[in-house]
């Protein structure tokens, strides 16, 4: 059952019931056990666990360098919010730099290879800096991210035990000081959120047609476990000058 979920996240299908179709079909030798889609799709939550243990022994190596990030995660369209029933008193609703949603928040952490460090899955409600110190527990080194994570005192908390965070600012703050190396590093947070896209639209993680809070959650976790197999992933590039300012630095 891990391995059909996490081969349709890898798959160009959008929609599983089409996709189990074709593995009736097609892939009768490789799973001559199945059963039919409906009872598929009911013991489908009783994998959460080992699916969260194969997605564990998945992440990247900490290298000293990593990206932390989050992206909505509806479950439902802002009109249908009071009729939903599944996510009743666990979803939120949230708010980002596109508007307001109702769901959950996917934060996650990658180092500059775009391996997969940590992730969580708060309520859309959760403040992006309260998740910071959990989500960051194992890293040392340094972790870049955007004007949401900006706190004083989380950044005093990651320093005692380690772990420098260097955000953006907003536009009424004054600048401080930072070495060149840390500008070209900070330049190239775009690199998580690119996981993130991909994660959404090509991983399917996001879709607002969940059944059950388990089916979700399996969902979720095989689309971040299909994304972590490829080794190629979206990774830093430095141009010429960038290089030159590192190897300076």
């Amino acid at each position: 059952m891990m391995t059909i979920v996490i081969l349709f996240h890898q798959s160009n299908y959008r929609n599983f019931k089409h996709f189990y179709h074709h593995v009736n079909t097609h892939m009768r030798q490789e799973f001559p056990k199945l059963v039919s889609y409906s009872r598929f799709v009911y013991l489908k939550k009783i994998i959460f666990v080992p699916l969260y243990a194969y997605l564990y022994s998945l992440r990247g190596i900490p290298t000293g360098i990593a990206f932390i990030d989050s992206t909505s995660i509806d479950v439902c369209h802002n009109k249908r919010i009071t009729r939903n029933k599944v996510f009743k008193g666990l979803a939120k609703r949230g708010k980002t730099t596109s508007g307001w949603f109702y769901g959950f928040k996917l934060h996650l952490i990658i180092n500059e290879k775009g391996e997969v460090l940590s992730f969580q899955l708060p309520p859309g409600n959760v403040s992006d800096v309260s998740i910071v110190d959990i989500l960051s527990k194992d890293l040392m080194g340094k972790l870049f991210g955007d004007k949401g994570y900006l706190s004083s005192q989380l950044r005093q908390k990651l320093i005692n035990r380690g772990l420098e965070l260097l955000t953006s600012i907003r536009s009424n703050m004054k600048q401080k000081l930072m070495s060149f190396q840390d500008k070209i590093l900070l330049r190239k947070r775009s690199i998580i959120e690119t996981v993130n896209d991909q994660l959404k639209n090509i991983y399917q993680i996001e879709h607002t047609r969940h059944r059950s809070i388990g089916n979700f959650l399996v969902n979720m976790l095989a689309g971040i476990a299909a994304y972590c197999h490829p080794p190629k992933k979206p990774s830093m590039r430095f141009s010429g000058q960038e290089t030159s300012f590192l190897i300076a630095a």
